[in-house]
């Protein structure tokens, strides 16, 4: 769909007249917004009759009885309910998209791993085909655990629409410029930005700037939420004024449309003969929306040690056990080094979760070679990891001065699920096989002198 023609099928609130995508400040607020004057109703839900004769109808993200600081839910006033968004289901196959469970028992996950960029192809991918599944934990049945993708998009989804039923997507732009147009509104994606597209949401997506490659979360569990900043305070981090969500904006147009389902791992698809994109008005806390990673404020030590990477969690998924996340979104950006005395790259560990890193562009200061812009790395849970033999050395006597670290952006998919391989993964993926033996040089230096270091 070119430009004009979006202009002309999508109806924008007032509040954006002019622009294809505008947005509302705020993480969780309780938005409203509209397309057309009066079409939201005020004081009440669920009118007799709503105006422009639209229907009213409710998107629920959570259960009727969560409690009320978790309780999500849109009222959307639409062109038609939802109901006539569907049909028929046809069960389709998209083979590179896989969901958890699912283990390859002639593939081994316990390790350690590495991938360089998964090159672009000469095919046209939508955001469906193009979708390639690198890790999945837990069981979407259960709606516990994740999968991490990688989507190549060349290609515009062309009178065709998806949604997930089981699962909200985290999307980690690394390469070109994406549009998905929501039923709540318009969000355009570059580099250095995310999104969170929520279970349930039927959009479109569209190819603003290809090539497109990225990195994507797929959340099973609990939504994802700001973290806790305990005795961090009201301040820094990721502040929830520079979350944004789109303006209301609908298309009414009639033409032969396709909607793809993923529900419980497979993936249907439905016929129908208009856009399903005709929410007018909405109002409510469950929404897509983007926030710049630019923004996003960093703390750390100003005196002494190197704090848990937990201080850089831009957006954490909760899980049924206090302080252990389903998934941390983690991120690792420019920042300034000043500790003292020190060892200041992230230290040689152990850990109960299973650690995905993605390099959006810049180099790792714990990996300085061999971890480029588009690659990916896995450290599953209870495996050693840390500092090559070159990272250690040079910051072991290095000269601490305050030292910028600067063309930096990093990402990891943290959680306390096992992360099992695809077979994409394993075998098609542009796996570091030598990526193993970056720590066999790291030599003994004991030495049982007194005071000796």
């Amino acid at each position: 769909m070119n430009k004009q023609t979006l202009i002309s099928g999508m109806q924008q609130a007032s509040t954006s007249v002019g622009t294809l995508a505008g947005y509302m400040p705020g993480f969780g607020n309780d938005f409203e917004t509209e397309a057309l004057p009066d079409a939201l109703p005020q004081g009440m839900n669920s009118p007799q009759k709503a105006n422009y004769g639209l229907y009213g109808e409710q998107l629920s993200g959570t259960a009727f009885t969560a409690p009320s600081h978790q309780n999500e839910r849109t009222w959307c006033y639409r062109i038609r309910p939802s109901v006539k968004h569907t049909h028929r289901f046809e069960r389709i196959d998209l083979p590179y998209w896989k969901t958890a469970p699912h283990v390859q028992n002639d593939v081994t996950s316990l390790g350690q791993y590495r991938w360089d960029p998964v090159p672009h192809s000469d095919q046209d991918l939508t955001w469906l085909t193009g979708m390639r599944t690198m890790t999945t934990a837990g069981d979407v049945n259960t709606q516990v655990g994740m999968a991490s993708h990688i989507y190549l998009v060349t290609k515009s989804m062309e009178d065709a629409y998806f949604y997930s039923a089981d699962s909200e997507l985290l999307v980690v732009p690394q390469e070109g410029r994406l549009r998905f147009c929501t039923e709540l509104g318009i969000i355009d994606l570059e580099p250095k930005e995310i999104a969170i597209l929520p279970r349930g949401l039927v959009y479109r997506v569209e190819v603003l700037e290809g090539p497109a490659r990225g990195f994507v979360c797929e959340n099973y569990g609990q939504k994802f939420e700001l973290p806790g900043r305990g005795p961090i305070g009201a301040n820094c981090m990721a502040n929830p004024r520079d979350f944004k969500t789109p303006v209301a904006a609908y298309e009414d147009r009639d033409a032969p449309s396709t909607v793809t389902v993923k529900w419980c791992g497979q993936f249907h698809e439905t016929k129908i003969g208009h856009s399903p994109l005709d929410v007018v008005a909405w109002h409510g806390n469950y929404a897509p929306c983007k926030y710049d990673l630019r923004t996003y404020c960093p703390v750390g030590a100003i005196l002494f040690d190197h704090p848990d990477p937990s201080i850089f969690t831009v957006l954490t998924a909760p899980s049924g056990q206090e302080g252990t996340a389903n998934i941390d979104f983690v991120l690792f950006r420019e920042r300034w080094m000043v500790a003292e005395d020190t060892f200041r790259p992230p230290w040689y560990h152990k850990n109960v979760m299973s650690e995905l890193m993605g390099n959006i562009y810049g180099q790792y200061d714990a990996k300085p070679k061999g971890f480029i812009p588009g690659g990916m790395s896995l450290h599953n849970m209870m495996l050693p990891h840390g500092p090559d033999r070159n990272a250690f050395e040079g910051a072991s006597n290095a000269d601490l001065k305050a030292e910028k670290l600067d063309n930096t952006m990093s990402f990891m998919f943290e959680t306390r699920f096992p992360q099992h391989l695809t077979q994409f993964a394993a075998g098609e993926a542009p796996l570091q096989d030598d990526y193993i033996d970056c720590w066999a040089d790291i030599e003994k230096k004991f030495d049982g002198t007194p005071g000796k270091k």
